[in-house]
């Protein structure tokens, strides 16, 4: 059971023209408009059914006609990030301050170019198969939205892919086990008191308590965690105050922490709310601590990544299986589906040292992927959907 009869060279520039197309026209989570219009577009083209999730959430619903049974979930993240790009390549975003820095684009290419592909095949399948396009994983939210409507009730596999410029092209990983951190998102309200800087007993400073804070958040990981259990506690964004010489009244702070066990991540969740408000309370202010939850632990499920390594085979996929990636701090919001049903997060290698940009980082004003890569990742979504749905 291979794939060969597929003229892959017509998938690959369908893709590739569809992947250059959503990278010229970025939207930031929440804001994926343009995207999610494009999408739909696409499905009305191959007949598939879609819905709206949320305001720029889009689920597509093919049913197999040929033998097999059970529900299969594919998920693509869609929406760009606000980082201005500096490449110079020919299909360079077109929206000053935002890009596809982290490769959304290229899994939405591949998901429909996938969909291309199945609904040609759905003689060769029984089943349903459900087309997850998410928006605003980038800002730890756009999946709850699916789960009210219900998309995985009943699946029994779920499979996901991300980019990895730190993997070479033609090489796919495929890590049992823990993968992602958890990532949750804080922000600490400080109030204080205004006061003239010549009269600071009058006043309460919220700018020196913020400080004060940002800096014994560190000595949490330094003194009341384990060093051989990764934890990260971070603040990326303090602003306060509004003149030179007036104590701040106020100061508003937001970071993210990271964490790999459930355990760990509720008490580095009670310690940071506790040095916030103590610390703040010490010096005669107050501190509230709002926490937004991102993303669980992504842990991939063990059989499920043998079968897909079994499929890679079974299909003629043309890439190497790597298993033993190292661990990421990072996160991501399809952990929440593998919560829900076995399932599988795939890292596509996209870094080629011949191709500049490739092996940059995500996040990164000069990320970009060895196109090549495509064409495994299509084939990735539609062999499992066609693996899964045959049995």
């Amino acid at each position: 059971m291979r794939m060969d009869y597929i003229n892959w060279e017509e998938v690959h520039e369908y893709v590739v023209d569809l992947r250059r197309d959503f990278h010229q026209h970025p939207e930031i989570s929440l804001s994926e408009f343009r995207t999610a219009e494009r999408i739909e577009e696409e499905l009305d083209s191959f007949g598939i059914p879609h819905q709206r999730i949320g305001k720029t959430g889009v689920l597509g619903t093919m049913k197999g006609t040929g033998s097999g049974y059970g529900v299969v979930a594919l998920r693509a993240d869609i929406d760009a990030l606000p980082i201005q790009e500096t490449s110079n390549i020919e299909y360079c975003s077109q929206t000053d301050g935002v890009m596809h820095a982290c490769g959304h684009d290229a899994h939405t290419a591949c998901l429909l170019g996938a969909a291309k592909i199945l609904m040609q095949e759905r003689a060769g399948f029984g089943g349903e198969i459900r087309l997850i396009f998410q928006p605003a994983e980038e800002i730890g939210q756009g999946i709850r939205e699916f789960f009210d409507a219900g998309v995985m009730a009943g699946v029994k596999r779920v499979f996901g892919i991300h980019t990895a410029s730190d993997i070479p092209a033609g090489t796919v990983g495929l890590k049992p086990g823990l993968n992602n951190a958890s990532v949750d998102h804080f922000r600490i309200i400080v109030k204080g008191k205004s006061a003239h800087v010549s009269a600071p007993q009058l006043g309460i400073d919220a700018l020196y308590i913020a400080s004060q804070i940002v800096v014994l958040l560190q000595a949490i990981v330094t003194r009341r965690t384990s060093p051989v259990e990764p934890v990260i506690i971070g603040v990326g964004k303090l602003s306060s105050g509004t003149t030179y010489n007036a104590l701040a009244e106020s100061a508003e702070m937001e970071g993210t922490t990271r964490t790999v066990s459930v355990k760990m991540r509720e008490e580095i969740r009670r310690q940071v709310t506790e040095v916030a408000q103590q610390t703040a309370a010490l010096y005669g202010g107050s501190a509230k601590v709002v926490w937004t939850d991102f993303a669980s632990p992504l842990i991939n499920d063990p059989l499920v990544c043998k079968e897909i390594a079994f499929m890679v085979k079974q299909f003629g996929i043309e890439a190497a299986v790597s298993t033993d990636r190292e661990l990421s701090l990072s996160g991501d919001n399809f952990a929440d589906l593998l919560m829900a049903a076995p399932g599988t997060y795939a890292y596509l290698g996209t870094g080629n040292p011949e191709i500049p940009g490739t092996q940059n980082p995500a996040h990164n004003g000069k990320f970009d992927i060895d196109e090549r890569a495509l064409g495994i990742g299509v084939q990735l979504y539609a062999g499992c959907a066609l693996g899964w749905l045959r049995t």
